[in-house]
């Protein structure tokens, strides 16, 4: 077969599970937070949590996509190797990425959440 057709199946193969495996912790775990941020609203938490999940499919699937094509073609087992821990080592820095900027939303959120709890501070005389 092909090196350039194995090194697209392979990078195709890790960098979707990746994504799902990442999407699947965000969604799960997430939640908790998004309740907290929402009151107790779970149908709203669930909502937000659900509209998150898609737009961190819809980015880094589309990345994994507009990267199948970058760089060199292999040609031997040396260069299918090193193109797919380039490709697959920037897709897990655009996960890393999305993951701590789902975090930074979740942290504003929860944040802004407890704000609105916390009594206003007493008048001073």
């Amino acid at each position: 077969m092909n090196p350039v057709i194995i090194t697209y199946i392979t990078y195709l193969i890790i960098s979707i599970s990746l994504t799902v495996w990442v999407a699947k912790t965000l969604h799960k775990n997430g939640r908790v937070f998004l309740v907290d941020a929402c009151h107790g609203n779970e149908p709203l938490a669930d909502s937000i949590n659900h509209l998150l999940v898609v737009g961190f499919y819809l980015i880094n699937l589309g990345f994994v996509v507009l990267a199948l094509k970058a760089g060199e073609k292999p040609n031997d087992l040396q260069e299918i190797f090193e193109t797919l821990s380039t490709k697959i080592g920037w897709v897990l820095l655009i996960l890393g990425g999305m993951h701590f900027f789902n975090l930074l939303i979740f942290s504003k959120m929860r944040g802004r959440a407890r704000n609105e709890l916390t009594p206003p501070p007493l008048p001073t005389r």
